[in-house]
């Protein structure tokens, strides 16, 4: 059987795939860590110690290593790729840092593809939604519907536009459950969890993203100031309790940046409302640097 994939990292979303796939010799896969050559064994996946052997002559790659690895990886393996090699960059990490990656592999005569992975590889293995963009993002959707993958869709040929909806998502995902750890811990601390929770349950029931959104940023740009001041008390509702006000924090400063502003009759529509702040409020953390 022709090997036509080089999997770059075998942790679980490289064995993930593989198993799902049972793509056992179709594919190659390189990890640092020497105990996973047993896990490609039990799939029949190839190992290759090397990086040069393992990229060398590979039609297509998927990257999938650390984030802190990714743009290190990308480097290393433009140094041995061969002309006409689809690079899959699938791991989570800044546009900018899939740009510097694709100008290394496109320099040395490879496609580079941005993949956003956007759910957990477990349990959703190979029906995983999978977001791409660049120059050959369908190229390789159609290698990646041969491999098994059910769910990708091209939002661009821009390297960056997939990694982008990935990152900026996760300010929402990631967000809330940070927002959930500050406020939990704080009602378990205070023994009033149970009250915190129905309430929040009785609250009104969510709406559409745009509309939440929408709202939101209607009741900052009237209220925030107001909004700004009862969180700082919460700041030192927390702080009191000793369970940690980060996120508190930081909602304090959007609060009173928005209601600075002074805006007592928004404009209708979210872009509206997003023109407005955006061209006036300077992103808190920014002011430092500038």
């Amino acid at each position: 059987m022709t090997t036509d994939i080089l999997l770059i990292g075998f942790g679980e979303a490289g064995s993930t795939f593989a198993a799902a796939g049972a793509w056992g010799a179709r594919a190659l896969a390189h990890d640092r860590d020497p105990a996973r050559a047993s896990v490609m064994a039990q799939m029949d996946v190839a190992c290759r110690d090397r990086l040069d052997d393992a990229v060398r002559g590979a039609p297509m790659i998927l990257s999938l290593v650390t984030a802190d690895q990714a743009l290190a990886v990308a480097r290393d393996a433009a140094a041995l790729i061969a002309p006409g090699t689809l690079f899959c960059d699938m791991n989570s990490v800044a546009p900018q840092t899939k740009q510097a990656a694709a100008a290394l592999v496109e320099a040395a005569g490879g496609h580079y593809v941005d993949v956003a992975v956007m759910a957990p590889v477990d349990p959703a293995r190979l029906n995983v939604p999978l977001l791409l963009s660049g120059a050959r993002a369908g190229d390789a959707e159609a290698r990646l519907h041969a491999l098994g993958f059910a769910k990708t869709r091209v939002v661009g040929a821009d390297v960056g536009r997939a990694s982008s909806i990935k990152m900026i998502r996760s300010v929402m995902v990631k967000g809330i459950e940070a927002l959930t750890a500050e406020c939990v811990l704080a009602a378990e601390a205070a023994d009033v969890l149970d009250e915190v929770l129905a309430s929040l349950d009785a609250s009104e029931k969510a709406k559409p993203w745009d509309v939440r959104a929408d709202y939101n940023l209607d009741r900052m740009l009237v209220h925030g100031t107001r909004r700004a001041a009862e969180m700082e008390e919460v700041v030192k509702t927390l702080d009191g309790l000793g369970t940690g006000a980060a996120m508190t924090r930081g909602t304090v400063a959007r609060q009173a940046a928005i209601g600075a502003l002074g805006v007592k009759a928004p404009p209708e529509g979210l872009d509206a409302k997003i023109g407005v702040i955006s061209s006036s409020v300077v992103p808190a953390g920014r002011e430092a640097a500038e």
